[in-house]
């Protein structure tokens, strides 16, 4: 099964559907977790839903959202795990595949740094909400195999190459606490000394912003930056994809009916 997480640039309505169309195509996106979906329209999920998808997508309650779906297993919300004032910067679900597997997913979309009046403000808030949820993932999904987090986290890790000496102690704690939750990280856990960036600013410089989680590292089969909607300028992100073994099949269901997406 395969999960595939990527930042969108807010695209509006034509970008949304070519973006779309490419996911779809890709064989990994069985679970897909976009991160900056505008507040404005629901263009990302009216073409997924199009596609088959499943679709979770929070009402805005800031200027942009994280959308979660699936066009394997149903697709439920999990309730009550963030109680924070940006939500829509955090979506949790639970995926019932065929047979008894359950995965579990939690998609987030840390805001960037902001204006220089309010520097860090909404940023550290969120990740400090974030961090003291982690430990309690646990508890929200007792039947979930895999637990996957997944997002642009727009913060790196610990020995980032290149270094950025932007990034604060604060901000690389952020990071550690996944694993202090029990979370690995999919790519460091595959290519442990591999330099791969997701982002890169005007200077030329790259950053791996974009990241995937897992409670079982012994389930992660593969996992890559695909870079090839970025440079074709569908976003400025490339998207990041994950492969995971499970032990019951996955397959897909009936066509979503209307009224089934939940935007």
């Amino acid at each position: 099964m395969g999960v595939v997480t990527w930042n969108v640039q807010r695209a509006a309505s034509a970008r949304a559907r070519s973006q779309m169309s490419w996911l779809a195509s890709q064989p990994d996106a069985d679970v897909v977790v976009l991160t900056e979906i505008p507040r404005s329209g629901a263009a990302h999920a009216d073409a997924l839903h199009a596609h088959g998808y499943r679709v979770l997508c929070p009402e805005p309650d800031g200027d942009y959202r994280v959308l979660v779906a699936a066009r394997v297993g149903a697709v439920t919300p999990v309730a009550g795990l963030y109680a924070g004032g940006m939500s829509g910067r955090f979506v949790a679900a639970r995926i019932a595949l065929t047979g008894p597997t359950t995965l579990g997913i939690v998609g987030l979309y840390v805001p960037s740094r902001g204006s220089r009046e309010h520097r860090n403000v909404a940023k550290r808030l969120f990740q400090t909400e974030v961090a003291a949820m982690l430990p309690r993932l646990g508890r929200a999904y007792p039947d979930a195999s895999p637990l996957i987090v997944a997002g642009d986290l727009n913060v790196v890790e610990p020995g980032h190459l290149p270094a950025h000496r932007v990034f604060g102690q604060w901000e690389y704690d952020f990071y550690r606490a996944f694993a202090g939750a029990g979370l690995i990280d999919a790519y460091r856990h595959v290519h442990p000394r591999t330099v791969e960036h997701s982002w890169y600013g005007r200077s030329g410089a790259g950053y791996r912003f974009d990241h995937v989680f897992c409670d079982d590292p012994g389930l992660v089969l593969r996992c890559a930056y695909l870079h090839a909607p970025r440079r074709a300028k569908l976003s400025d992100h490339s998207a990041m994809t994950a492969t995971f073994g499970l032990t019951s099949p996955v397959t897909g269901l009936p066509p979503v009916e209307a009224g089934q997406v939940g935007v």
